[in-house]
C-alpha cells in the first residue's frame, strides 16, 4: 500500500439513481410548496445570530455569526480557526465570495480576506464596522461602513482594487452609515445610506433623498431598476430617477395589498429565477412573484420570525437565517396544492382538466377551478346540488359534469345546472362519448343518460357483480369497466357483457383501480397487486417488478405530452419513457428502466387516493395533477427539478491504525500535504460530497490506485 494519499480516487455520482432539485427555484410556487428544513437548538444547532452567509467554490457554506466564522457542510457546523498567530479583527457581520473564490470577511471592527491558505488584513478599515460588501463587474470589492467612532463619525464607501484600498467620505454626505450595496442590470453601483439612496457610478455620485426612511438592504428589481428595503416598513422601488412605493398583493386575494407594517422589510434577495425574498424584522419570510406575495412564519415552521440574512447557494437552495436558527428551502419535482393556494378544502376526491386550460378539483367543501392564474370556488349558491363533490367529467362539448349525493349537474354560463333522474346517491366514475351519451357508475347500478335524460339503468346484479365499477372508459360504442371486489375488467355493450378478463387470463392480480385507453386502442389496467396490464385485441401482457417496475401496486397511469407513461404506484411516482415502453410492447420479457420520485422528492403516498374519479388529469400546459388524501399534487414533465451539478468531493478524516491523523478543519493543513506513518496496516478514510440539496441521493464510487486494477468499487 502506498503511503501517500494519492492511493485513493473518489467520485460522486450525483443523483444517478434518481432525480433531485434544480439549480433555481420555480418562482411561481408559494413558499409552502417548497421543501423546508429548519435547524435550531433542538437539532443541536446553536450558532447564535447568523448575520451573513456565503459559499466558496469548494461547496462549503460560511456563516458569519455572533460567535465567529463557521463552515457548514449541510450537516456539521465547524468553527473556523485562523492560521497560528493570526486572527480576525472582530466577529464577522458581512461575507462575500468573489469570483476568484476568495472569502471576504467584514467584521464589527475591520476587514479581512481568506483564500484558503492565507488571511489578509486591510489596515485602512481597522476599527470600522463593515456593514455590507459587493464585487462589481470589474472585480473591485466595495465595502459600506458605519461611522462608529469619534474619529469616523460618518459612513464611508471603500473600494479595494488589486490590494489597494480607497475610501470615500463624500464630505460627510452619507450621514452616519452606508448600509446596503447593490448593482442594477446596467452595472451601476448603488449604496443605501442614512442620507438616502446613492448612485455611485458610473458618472458623478448622485443622491436621491428618502426622508424618514432607513434603508436596510438593496437588490435588483425585476424591471432593471432597484428594490429598496426600508427597515421595519415597506418595500420601495427605484426606476426612472424616482423612488416609489412597491405594492405587494396577497397571493390568494390579489385585490388585497399588504400594508407597509405587514411587509416589515429588513433583508432582500433576488434569486436567479426572478423571485424576490423579503426577510422581515418580526413577521417572518415573504416571497414575491409578479407582484403577488405569500408569507411563511414561525407558525408555518420557520425557525423564527426575525430574519437576519438571506442567501441562494450554487444549487438554487434558499437559506434563511433567523435569530434562533437557519432554514433551507428547495424546489421539489412534485409539489402540493392545498388550501394555502386557494383550494376550497384539502380533502380532495377527484380532479379533471377543462378544454379551456382550467383544472377542476372536487373537495368536501366545494368545487375549485384554477384558470389563468385565478382561483374560483363553486358551492350550492353557484348551482351545485351540494358542497361535497364526488366525481367529475368533461364531455366532448367541453362541459364539466359533477355528481354530489344530491344529484348530477353540469357547468354552463358560470353556474351549475342540475340534472335529475339518476338513481344512485354516490357516483364513482362518469364517462361519455361524442354522441352525447353519458354513463355513470353508482352505488345502485350503471346509469345511461342522453341529453340529460335517463335512458336506461342496470343494477349491478344484472352484470353478476356484487359492487359497483370503479372506472368507466368508452370505446367503440361500448364501455370498459373495472371493479374493486373480485377485480377484473369487462367490456359492456348494448346491455351485455361482451368480454371479461381476470387474473386467470393474465390480468394483474387484485382489484383494478385505473383504466386508460392508449392511442393505439390498447387498454391499460392498473392493478392492486399485479402491476400494469395491457389488453389489445383480446391479448394481455402485464408489466411487473420482474420487468423493472418499482413495485406491483399501481393506482393509475397516464401519458404526458411526450408520450412517456407516468404511474402512480404504492412506492413512488414512476415514469417510463416511450422508447422503453415500446420496446417492452414488442418484447414483454424485456426489462425496462423506470425513473421513480418518492417522498424525498415531494411525492405523497397514502394508499388508494379516492373512491371517486378521475384521480388524475393532464392540464393544457402539460402538467400532471393527481389526488392524494390531502390536497392535489402537481408534476410538470417539462420542468422537473433536477440537479446537474456534480458535488465537489472532500476527504474529511484520515485514520491510520485507528488513530485520527488528519481532519479537514477550516484553516487547517490541506490533505495534499499529508503523508501516512510508516508501516500503516489499517487505513480508514472518511469522505463526503457537498450537495446541500439532497445528500441522501449522492452515490459514490471509489478506487484504490494500485489495488483496484480492474475497476471502481
Amino acid at each position: 500500500m502506498k503511503s501517500a494519499l494519492v492511493l485513493i480516487a473518489i467520485s460522486a455520482l450525483n443523483f444517478l439513481l434518481g432525480p433531485a432539485p434544480a439549480l433555481a427555484l420555480n418562482p411561481s410556487l408559494d413558499i409552502s410548496q417548497y421543501a423546508h428544513t429548519a435547524w435550531t437548538a433542538r437539532e443541536g444547532f446553536a450558532l447564535g445570530k447568523i448575520f451573513a452567509m456565503a459559499q466558496t467554490p469548494d461547496g462549503y457554506l460560511w456563516f458569519g455569526t455572533e460567535f465567529g466564522l463557521v463552515r457548514f457542510d449541510g450537516v456539521h457546523a465547524v468553527p473556523w480557526q485562523p492560521p497560528a498567530g493570526q486572527h480576525l479583527p472582530q466577529k464577522p457581520y458581512s461575507l462575500l465570495v468573489t469570483r476568484d473564490g476568495t472569502l471576504w470577511i467584514g467584521t464589527f471592527s475591520g476587514l479581512a480576506s481568506w483564500d484558503g491558505a492565507r488571511l489578509t488584513h486591510y489596515p485602512e478599515l481597522d476599527g470600522l464596522f463593515v456593514t455590507s460588501m459587493l464585487e462589481d463587474r470589474e472585480g473591485t470589492v466595495w465595502a459600506g461602513l458605519l461611522g462608529s467612532t469619534s474619529d469616523t463619525p460618518t459612513g464611508r464607501l471603500c473600494a479595494i482594487r488589486s490590494g489597494h484600498t480607497q475610501c470615500y467620505l463624500n464630505e460627510g454626505a452619507f450621514g452616519s452609515f452606508v448600509w446596503g450595496l447593490s448593482d442594477d442590470s446596467s452595472g451601476a453601483l448603488w449604496a443605501g445610506a442614512e442620507s438616502g439612496l446613492w448612485r455611485w457610478k458610473p458618472g458623478p455620485p448622485k443622491r436621491y433623498p428618502m426622508p424618514q426612511m432607513r434603508i436596510s438592504d438593496l437588490t435588483k428589481g425585476d424591471d432593471g431598476g432597484l428594490m429598496i428595503a426600508v427597515n421595519g416598513s415597506g418595500l420601495k422601488h427605484f426606476a426612472g430617477d424616482r423612488v416609489e412605493s412597491y405594492p405587494i398583493r396577497a397571493a390568494i386575494d390579489p385585490k388585497r395589498v399588504l400594508r407597509d407594517h405587514d411587509v416589515d422589510s429588513n433583508k432582500l434577495l433576488r434569486d436567479r429565477d426572478g423571485g424576490l425574498w423579503i426577510g422581515t424584522v418580526a413577521r417572518g419570510l415573504i416571497h414575491v412573484h409578479d407582484g403577488r406575495a405569500d408569507v411563511f412564519t414561525k407558525s408555518d415552521g420557520l425557525s423564527g420570525d426575525i430574519v437576519m440574512s438571506l442567501f441562494e447557494d450554487r444549487e438554487g437552495n434558499i437559506w434563511v437565517a433567523t435569530t434562533v436558527g437557519i432554514d433551507r428551502f428547495k424546489e421539489l419535482p412534485v409539489t402540493k396544492t392545498s388550501e394555502k393556494q386557494g383550494l376550497s378544502n384539502d380533502v380532495v376526491l377527484s380532479v379533471v382538466a377543462g378544454a379551456d386550460g382550467s383544472i377542476w378539483v372536487a373537495t368536501h367543501d366545494g368545487l375549485t377551478r384554477f384558470k389563468d392564474g385565478k382561483t374560483t370556488i363553486f358551492r350550492q349558491e353557484n348551482g351545485l346540488p351540494e358542497d361535497l363533490v364526488q366525481s367529475l367529467f368533461q364531455d366532448d362539448r367541453g362541459r364539466v359534469w359533477t355528481f354530489t349525493s344530491r344529484g348530477l349537474a353540469y357547468f354552463k354560463d358560470d353556474r351549475f345546472v342540475a340534472v335529475n333522474g339518476v338513481p344512485s346517491t354516490e357516483v364513482y366514475s362518469i364517462t361519455g362519448d361524442k354522441a352525447g351519451n353519458l354513463w355513470l357508475s353508482g352505488n345502485r347500478g350503471l346509469s345511461h343518460l342522453l341529453d340529460g335524460h335517463l335512458v336506461e339503468h342496470f343494477p349491478w346484479s344484472t352484470l353478476r357483480r356484487h359492487q359497483q365499477a370503479k372506472v368507466l372508459v368508452t370505446a367503440q360504442g361500448g364501455l370498459w369497466l373495472s371493479f374493486w371486489v373480485d377485480g377484473g375488467v369487462e367490456y359492456f355493450k348494448d346491455g351485455r357483457v361482451r368480454a371479461s378478463y381476470t387474473a386467470a387470463d393474465g390480468l394483474g392480480k387484485g382489484h383494478v383501480p385505473g383504466l386508460q385507453l392508449d392511442r393505439d386502442g390498447a387498454l391499460r389496467a392498473a392493478t392492486e397487486d399485479g402491476g400494469l396490464s395491457r389488453i389489445k385485441e383480446g391479448h394481455i401482457t402485464t408489466l411487473t417488478t420482474k420487468n423493472g417496475l418499482p413495485c406491483n401496486t399501481i393506482h393509475w397511469s397516464i401519458e404526458d405530452n411526450d408520450r412517456s407513461l407516468w404511474l402512480y404506484t404504492g412506492c413512488g411516482l414512476g415514469r417510463i419513457t416511450r422508447a422503453e415502453l415500446d420496446a417492452w410492447i414488442v418484447d414483454p420479457k424485456r426489462r425496462i428502466e423506470t425513473t421513480v420520485w418518492d417522498a424525498a422528492d415531494g411525492a405523497m403516498f397514502q394508499g388508494a387516493p379516492s373512491s371517486f374519479g378521475p384521480t388524475f388529469a393532464k392540464s393544457g400546459d402539460g402538467r400532471l395533477w393527481y389526488v392524494t388524501r390531502e390536497g392535489v399534487q402537481v408534476v410538470d414533465p417539462h420542468h422537473l427539478a433536477f440537479n446537474k451539478l456534480s458535488p465537489p468531493v472532500h476527504i474529511e478524516k484520515i485514520t491510520p491504525d485507528h488513530r485520527t491523523y488528519w481532519q479537514n478543519l477550516p484553516g487547517g493543513a490541506t490533505v495534499s500535504n499529508v503523508r501516512l506513518p510508516a508501516r500503516t496496516r489499517d487505513l480508514e478514510i472518511d469522505y463526503t460530497a457537498l450537495s446541500l440539496v439532497a445528500p441522501d441521493k449522492v452515490h459514490f464510487k471509489y478506487k484504490l490506485e494500485g489495488q483496484d486494477a480492474t475497476g471502481e468499487r
